[in-house]
């Protein structure tokens, strides 16, 4: 299980929803068909209203029942109404999962572009609260805030325009109750962000939490620790208990404001309406008509002002949806990249400095690895043996210097140079904890290459003792592995994560400490599969055991960010340097 600084719970900046609007630009029409609906429904609410109010107010003052033309009208209306509304609910949760389906891409993309880096020091459970929970939380914003803004002002505008026509008072009646619901929801946006931030904060950390008791549940069992960790849990949902009762508790006392500027609004439009009356500017049948238009283009106003105040509590989520959704490369794409040609590659490190935040790791680093030798590279803890791996997976670039591939023939390959696909192909990097994924023996193995044959798998699961390993599971290579591989040892995933390197035949191979898991015996017969086709593979071994280094044509030893000591294990053994000195601390 891993830790982290608690996730930091500030508000977002404002424009943090306006970012994300851009998603909309996929879809465009179905777009303008929701704003469309949307207008149909309080349009037709609207007229639906306004005329069913003189209907009665004729009938009652004039004594003059209803003709079939304004019950045909009316009774239009209501199936317009309710055609629209279903519509309109229909197209913008269409619309709001199509983009939410696409931001899931976006930030999953820029998750893994901006990667070690900006997801460094997270733990997954955030990840997943990034890439799943906050994505969907902005469902809401897409479904019922942007369409419904737009509506509702042209209702709003429309609708004004003829009330002042009918009862210019009537509009200054509806006006300030609009600016007042408005004003309200944006004025309180800075907090609801903020609380927004607590909520998403809570939740997340909730998650990441959930995550390590799953993944780490073998651990906290053996060592008793279960107890303590249940504890952590119920402490973190009461966290976000909080929150989420502060967020509601805020709602409703906002709510109860908007009802209570509603209210005001019919009591102002009542006495306009009372007075317009009496005095005779307004006729007696159309004062409820008046009436019912100016509440009627009020309505979306409210709806929208609840909207906007509910969409300020998802700053936090849009915040880091954007982030990681405009996340930069670390490594960047080649504006035109270079073919890796055939044959045998070597590699060679020149002047290499890299350091993470400030910390150099590697200073000045030469190496160079002729194609087809096997190198081990061996130092202390924190000499740059990983960096020097993440280098030559291009997951960074150097600060500065160059990493390079060495064709046999031809001008050496800067990895800046490549499509990330040919780098992919070229070389293969097997850390000590390769990931397994949820699905078959087989399908892990494939990974590496998605149209090996039947025979390919089997052949590389024999020589790197896999087949062993799907021989005492109840479907063979077609047997279900789990999440990240629980139902193997890590000796034994191991061996899948090697033997998938091995399937895609890479022409470079980079072992990060990706034997450590296993014991000396099972090591050997590994090593064994790799001296098959070692001639024309250039292999680098992160190693700290002597029979590791051993097998290696050459040892390379780093220190102080320089290769402080190189050659083979017989030259370096022979003398009182570097490699001796390291193997008498181990």
């Amino acid at each position: 299980m891993t830790s982290t600084a608690a996730i930091p719970a500030a508000p977002a900046p404002r424009g943090a929803l306006r970012a994300l609007l851009p998603a909309l630009a996929a879809h465009r029409m179905m777009a303008l068909r929701t704003l469309l609906a949307a207008l149909a429904e309080h349009a037709s609410l609207a007229a639906l209203v306004t005329l069913a109010a003189h209907t009665v107010g004729t009938a009652l003052l004039a004594g003059a029942p209803p003709g079939p033309g304004t019950v045909a009208v009316l009774v239009a209306l209501v199936a317009v109404r309710a055609l629209a509304t279903w519509r309109e609910m229909d197209l913008s949760h269409d619309l709001a999962y199509r983009v939410l389906a696409l931001l899931r891409v976006r930030a999953f993309d820029g998750l893994a572009r901006s990667a070690p880096a900006r997801v460094a020091g997270r733990r997954s459970g955030d990840l997943a609260a990034t890439a799943m929970a906050d994505v969907e939380a902005l469902e809401f914003f897409y479904a019922h805030t942007t369409a419904q803004l737009l509506a509702s002002t042209a209702v709003f505008a429309s609708g004004g325009m003829v009330l002042a026509a009918v009862e210019p008072w009537l509009l200054a009646a509806v006006v300030p109750a609009a600016l007042l619901l408005v004003g309200a929801a944006l004025l309180e946006g800075r907090g609801r962000a903020a609380r927004g931030a607590r909520t998403r904060g809570a939740a997340a950390r909730l998650s990441a939490d959930t995550v390590d008791t799953v993944d780490g549940l073998r651990e906290l069992l053996g060592f008793g620790a279960l107890g303590r960790r249940r504890a952590l849990l119920a402490a973190r949902g009461r966290e976000l208990g909080r929150a989420q009762r502060a967020e509601a508790g805020w709602e409703a006392a906002a709510s109860a404001l908007r009802e209570a500027v509603v209210v005001g609004a019919v009591l102002a439009v009542v006495a306009v309406t009372a007075h317009a009356v009496t005095s005779g500017q307004l006729a007696g049948p159309w004062a409820p008509a008046a009436m019912a238009l100016a509440l009627s283009v009020l309505a979306p106003v409210a709806d929208s002002a609840q909207a906007l105040a509910q969409a300020a509590g998802l700053r936090a989520a849009a915040a880091r949806v954007g982030a990681a959704v405009r996340a930069p490369a670390l490594a960047p794409p080649p504006a035109s990249p270079v073919p890796v040609p055939d044959g045998p590659l070597g590699l060679r490190l020149r002047d290499v400095r890299f350091g993470y935040g400030g910390r150099a790791v590697l200073d000045g680093l030469d190496l160079t690895v002729p194609a087809g030798q096997t190198l081990a590279l061996v130092g202390a803890s924190g000499a740059g043996k990983s960096t020097c791996a993440h280098l030559l997976a291009r997951l960074w670039d150097p600060e500065s210097g160059t990493v390079e591939l060495l064709p046999g023939r031809g001008a050496a390959l800067d990895l800046r140079q490549l499509a990330d696909a040919d780098l992919r192909r070229a070389v293969a990097v097997v850390g000590q904890d390769a990931p397994l994924f949820h699905g078959t023996l087989a399908d892990n193995l494939r990974l590496a290459a998605p149209d090996a044959t039947d025979a390919e798998v089997a052949d590389v699961a024999r020589r790197t003792g896999v087949e062993r390993v799907a021989e005492g599971l109840p479907d063979g290579l077609e047997s279900l592995v789990g999440e990240r591989g629980a139902t193997l040892s890590g000796g034994q995933r191991a061996r899948v994560a090697l033997a998938r390197a091995l399937l895609g035949a890479p022409r470079v191979l980079v072992l990060d400490e990706a034997t450590a898991h296993l014991d000396t015996a099972s090591e050997a017969e590994l090593a064994a599969a790799l001296a098959d086709g070692a001639g024309t593979r250039t292999t680098v071994v992160i190693a700290h055991r002597p029979a590791t280094i051993r097998r290696a044509d050459r040892v390379a030893v780093l220190a102080d960010g320089r290769v402080a000591e190189h050659g083979t294990w017989a030259e370096l053994t022979a003398r009182n340097g570097a490699l001796h000195r390291l193997l008498d601390r181990g």
